[in-house]
C-alpha cells in the first residue's frame, strides 16, 4: 500500500523510553534543528534520538501529538539517495502492525537556506538493544523473548511477502510501541527487492549472513558478486539477535570466530546448555531447535519466517515476570496489592474503593477503564487502568 504524502494525527501514549532517549541526546543546537514545520504546523523538538551516518532522528511535539522526524543528510555525490530509497520502500510497505508507520514526508529549510528531507514517523519506545543493555549479562525471560520472536517473524513474513529483503536486521532497528504493545521494524535504507539488490553491502557486522558477508568481500575487491541475496540473510540476523536476548550477552565477536564459522550449531548447543538450569527445559529445547534453524549456513536449508511461526516454542503461553513489566512502557497502569479481601465483597466498599482509585489515577491523565477483579487472576490488584497522558 503506498503512503500518500499527508499524514494523520495520532496521539501518544506515555513515552518512558523515549523521555529517557532524550536524556541521554539533549540537542545540540549548533547541529540539530529546533523546530521543524511540517504541512504549516509547528513542531518543537524535544531530543536527538539517534544519529547515523546518513541521519538523525528527532523526537517532536505539536500541541498533544508526539512523533519521530528522520532528517536525512546528502549523501557523498550530494545527493538525496538514503532519502529516497528509504521513504519507497516505507511507502510501500505500510499498514502491518510490526512495521513502523510512515505518516509523511517533508523538506526542512534551515535558517541558513539548507534543504534537507525527512521523514515524519511512529514514534517508538525501547529498542532490543536497549533491552540486552539492561539484561546484565542475563537472559531475558521466554515471555519476552517469544513476543520478540513472533513479532518480528510477523512483520518478515508480511514483508517477504512483499518481495522485499530488510537487510540490516539488529536489536537497535527492533523497537518497542508502548502504544501497540508490540516491537516494530525500522530502518528500511538497505532494504530491496529480491533478485534486484541495489546495495552493495548489506547487513551489520555480527548479525551479517555467511553469504553477505562473501558478497562484501567480493564488493570490496571489486568483483561481481552475482544476483545478491535472498530474504534468508534476514532469518540469520534474527537467529543471532534471540540468541543474544536468550544469553544476555553480545556475540559479536563469537560470531566472527573460527569455531563460530566451522560449526556454530555446537555453540550454540553450548550456550543453551549453559542456561539450562535458568529456564524450564521444553520451551528451551524449542527456542534452540528454532534458532538452529535461522543459522545455517546454506541459505537455501534456512527456515522461512513463515515456517518458523509455526515452531512449536510459539504454542506454549508464557507470562510475563515483573521485570518484563518494568522494562516494556506500556498504556495500561497497573496498581499492585492496593487492597484487601474485605474490601471485594461488601458492594458498597468496593464501589468506594473504584471511585478512589478513578479518582487518584486521573491526576495523571483521563482514565479510559479500570477494572479491580474479585477473582483470581488478579485478585485484589488493581489492573486495566489505562492512562493516557
Amino acid at each position: 500500500m503506498a503512503c500518500c504524502s499527508g499524514y494523520t494525527a495520532k496521539m501518544s501514549s506515555p513515552k518512558v523510553a523515549a523521555a529517557m532517549a532524550a536524556t541521554s541526546g539533549a540537542i545540540d543546537s549548533q547541529s540539530s534543528p529546533v523546530l521543524f514545520e511540517i504541512y504549516g504546523e509547528i513542531w518543537k523538538v524535544h531530543a536527538r534520538l539517534g544519529q547515523g551516518v546518513s541521519a538523525s532522528v528527532y523526537r517532536v511535539s505539536s500541541g498533544k501529538v508526539t512523533s519521530a522526524v528522520k532528517e536525512f543528510q546528502a549523501d557523498a555525490q550530494g545527493g538525496d539517495y538514503g532519502y529516497l530509497k528509504e521513504s519507497s520502500v516505507l511507502g510501500k510497505i505500510q499498514g502491518h502492525k510490526n512495521i513502523v508507520t510512515l505518516y509523511g514526508m517533508f523538506t526542512n529549510q534551515s535558517p541558513v537556506g539548507v534543504a534537507t528531507h525527512c521523514l515524519l514517523l511512529e514514534l517508538l519506545d525501547v529498542s532490543v538493544s536497549d533491552l540486552l543493555v539492561r539484561a546484565n549479562n542475563q537472559g531475558h525471560s521466554m515471555w519476552l523473548i517469544q513476543h520478540c520472536a513472533r513479532d518480528v517473524l510477523e512483520a518478515l513474513t508480511f514483508l517477504h511477502r512483499e518481495g522485499y529483503v530488510h537487510a540490516d536486521l539488529k536489536p537497535r532497528n527492533i523497537l518497542w510501541s508502548a502504544e501497540d504493545e508490540c516491537f516494530k521494524l525500522i530502518d528500511f535504507g538497505l532494504s530491496f527487492k529480491e533478485g534486484h539488490q541495489d546495495v552493495k553491502y548489506i547487513q551489520t557486522d555480527g548479525y551479517r549472513a555467511p553469504e553477505a558477508e562473501e558478497q562484501n568481500s567480493l564488493a570490496q575487491a571489486g568483483l561481481e558478486t552475482g544476483s545478491g541475496c535472498t530474504i534468508a540473510v534476514d532469518l540469520w540476523s534474527l537467529g543471532i539477535v534471540l540468541l543474544e536476548m536468550f544469553s544476555g550477552i553480545k556475540l559479536k565477536e563469537t560470531v566472527k570466530s573460527q569455531e563460530w564459522k566451522d560449526n556454530c550449531s555446537a555453540i550454540v548447543d553450548h550456550i543453551f546448555s549453559s542456561n539450562a538450569l535458568v529456564y524450564p527445559a521444553i520451551p528451551v529445547f524449542h527456542l534452540r531447535d528454532l534458532i538452529k534453524s535461522m543459522l545455517h549456513n546454506d541459505p537455501k536449508r534456512r527456515s522461512t519466517a513463515e515456517v518458523a511461526l509455526l515452531s512449536p516454542f510459539f504454542s506454549i503461553p508464557f507470562a510475563p515476570h515483573i521485570e518484563d513489566l518494568v522494562l516494556l512502557p506500556t498504556p495500561v497502569l497497573r496498581l499492585l496489592n492496593v487492597i484487601d479481601d474485605n474490601h471485594l465483597y461488601n458492594d458498597d466498599e468496593y464501589e468506594d474503593v473504584i471511585e478512589d482509585m478513578k479518582e487518584e489515577c486521573q491526576k495523571y491523565g483521563t482514565v479510559v477503564s479500570l477494572l479491580i477483579p474479585k477473582e483470581n487472576p488478579g485478585k485484589g490488584q488493581v489492573s486495566q487502568a489505562e492512562v493516557y497522558l
